[in-house]
């Protein structure tokens, strides 16, 4: 399933909201998805990310969800692991901002990724509201998580 519009959207929207004290972010709009990170141009091993996954992975859903969130998505699972221990030592601080909807551990599929996220189950891809839902709600987790992963 893509939706470059979708995702375009996103991006601006992530573009647009992301706050200025954390520096420029940079976006990566593919068809099926999103991913936001700082610093090096290059794409991030560590990453914020929205995109579409199938049913198989995504918990309580028929056809579809939206994971927004995080991702630590190293070659090797000890640093993927590392990263998440450096964000779930201040969980109590970013937590009080994203709620008790962010799935923290393993990444959603057969790979040694790790995760901070949350799915939206069988979203309706045409409401059209849903692409600024989807920009705002991982802004939020840019603004949460960003200063911490800084640590």
């Amino acid at each position: 399933m893509k939706d470059w519009a979708l995702f375009d959207q996103v991006g601006e929207i992530i573009r647009g909201s992301t706050p200025p004290g954390l520096g420029h972010p940079h976006v990566q709009v593919r068809g099926n998805g999103v991913k936001a990170w700082f610093g090096d141009p290059a794409p991030q091993r560590e990453h914020y990310e929205a995109q579409i996954i199938p049913a198989d992975i995504a918990p309580g859903c028929r056809t579809h969800a939206i994971e927004i969130g995080y991702h630590a998505e190293h070659r090797a699972e000890p640093d993927n692991q590392a990263a998440l221990t450096r964000l779930l030592a201040t969980e109590p601080a970013w937590r009080a901002e994203l709620g008790d909807e962010p799935q923290a551990g393993a990444f959603l599929g057969p790979t040694p990724w790790r995760r901070i996220s949350e799915t939206w189950p069988d979203a309706d891809l045409t409401t059209p509201d849903l692409p600024f839902e989807i920009g705002v709600r991982l802004v939020d987790y840019i603004r949460a998580l960003e200063p911490h992963r800084r640590v």
